[in-house]
């Protein structure tokens, strides 16, 4: 199968793309990329869950990018208020009150859960990592952070020392005051557990051990994301995020909620962690809070450690906090998702569109050894043998031994389809304004594309 054909951007030819191309390869220096082994694709233009190339090749973007777009791509609204915004007030240093960024915070602190009611903003979420990890060493006089492995916090100084997968490896300098532990994933449970209660009670013993022989009083803070993204959408037990809450009241250190790919709308609610009724100290944000049509992130920050700097000068900022543009679109973003019901689609995606489908995929295909998600953020873990769980290609695999990673995703492309793939898994984090068609359409093509994983089963 081939992508479907549609008509190309205005005026946008062959040659266009092949310019665009070209000086891509000239000058453009690519993120975590071996510059010269990648051949980025030429976009010519995206809408809704869509995005095209030159040749008029169309994919359904079941990757939101970099599961960013929740909101879809070119949302009229959203790209009304940027150009309204745009005409009326570009840019203002953060140091000044600007009505679009006073009523983006205000909206975000609307819905974030407890009393986490002042924002700071960021460019995006490794910034708003950085810069909650600062607040909690500042408030409690501390410097040591806890943070799981199978996890990603971002890419600059403190963030990529956070992350728990191996793109710290090559900057880990084992001296960022960071301790990584294991959270709970009962797929590949390192606590010899068989059901998710002994996983929650195992993960939460194993913490409070971790705790304990670090030293509480060293620990300025825990930082988890609410439902771990890039590493595997491995949604938490329950009771384990209260648990972590209680270990965090009980020796005095923040609980930092990571939300920057699970916020807003992804999972179903504005906020991850309200699936499990908790509040944290301190929540990151970016991604979703306008879809990334123009940078943004930020700290949402509880009452207690917004006053530590009522009177004590905050030692963090940036020159483009709150950028104007980048608020005016959380605005229409935020009201857009609100009026459209975007959330609640979402949420009815997970539970009736998409969660079932997968489930049934998983039982067609002896590649799919476990499914696991919610709202518009699933994954599936791809395996040689499901008996064993041997994964599909190694942990961190390259070359060679990715192949089968790579010969599916080729399939996945090749039919019009764009997934998301990291290590031995496929991910489902398509637009949360998805239609059921269009989900049911990508859902169809998955499951053709994943016939050449099972190719690679023990089954084969």
């Amino acid at each position: 199968m081939t992508p479907h054909v549609t008509s190309a951007a205005p005026g946008a030819s062959r040659a266009d793309g092949a310019a665009v191309k070209a000086a891509d390869r000239a000058h453009v220096f690519h993120s975590w990329s071996a510059q010269a082994l990648i051949d980025p694709l030429a976009v010519a233009g995206a809408e809704g869950s869509y995005f095209w190339d030159y040749d008029g090749n169309r994919f359904l973007d079941f990757s939101s990018q970099l599961v960013n777009t929740n909101i879809g791509h070119q949302h009229p609204k959203v790209v009304a208020a940027i150009q309204e915004q745009a005409g009326r007030l570009c840019t203002l240093a953060p140091g000044f009150a600007v009505d679009v960024r006073s009523e983006a915070a205000r909206l975000i602190a609307e819905r974030t859960p407890g009393d986490l009611d002042k924002i700071f903003f960021t460019n995006g979420g490794a910034e708003a990592v950085e810069n909650a990890v600062r607040m909690a060493r500042l408030h409690t006089g501390r410097q040591k952070v806890l943070s799981t492995y199978r996890s990603y916090h971002g890419a600059t100084a403190a963030a990529i020392n956070l992350t728990g997968d191996p793109r710290r490896w090559p900057s880990d300098t084992a001296a960022a005051g960071v301790v990584h532990f294991w959270g709970p994933f009962l797929y590949r449970s390192p606590f010899h557990a068989t059901t998710e209660a002994e996983e929650c009670e195992r993960a939460l013993a194993h913490l409070a051990d971790t705790i304990a022989f670090e030293g509480p009083a060293t620990i300025a803070a825990i930082i988890l994301e609410s439902v771990p993204g890039t590493a595997g959408i491995m949604t938490p037990p329950a009771g384990y995020l209260a648990g972590v809450r209680e270990l965090c009241d009980r020796h005095g250190i923040v609980f930092i909620l990571d939300e920057v790919m699970s916020g807003f709308g992804r999972t179903g609610k504005w906020f991850a962690a309200q699936h499990w009724d908790v509040t944290p100290d301190l929540i990151t944000f970016a991604k979703g809070v306008n879809s990334g049509y123009v940078p943004l992130g930020g700290v949402a920050i509880s009452g207690a450690i917004a006053e530590t700097f009522a009177t004590r000068p905050y030692p963090g900022g940036l020159t483009y906090s709150g950028h104007p543009l980048a608020c005016a679109a959380a605005v229409a973003t935020i009201n857009a998702m609100e009026e459209e019901g975007v959330v609640e689609h979402a949420a009815h995606l997970g539970a009736n569109v998409i969660g079932p489908a997968l489930a049934e995929i998983a039982e067609r295909h002896p590649s799919v050894g476990e499914v696991r998600g919610l709202g518009a953020f699933w994954a599936l873990e791809l395996v040689r043998d499901k008996e064993t769980r041997e994964p599909l290609v190694p942990y961190n695999a390259a070359g060679g031994d990715n192949a089968p990673m790579a010969e599916f995703a080729a399939a996945c492309k090749a039919s019009g389809l764009w997934p998301f793939v990291n290590m031995n898994r496929t991910h489902v984090v398509p637009p949360c304004t998805i239609t059921e068609a269009e989900a049911k359409e990508g859902l169809a093509l998955l499951d053709e594309a994943l016939t050449v994983a099972d190719r690679h089963t023990t089954s084969a």
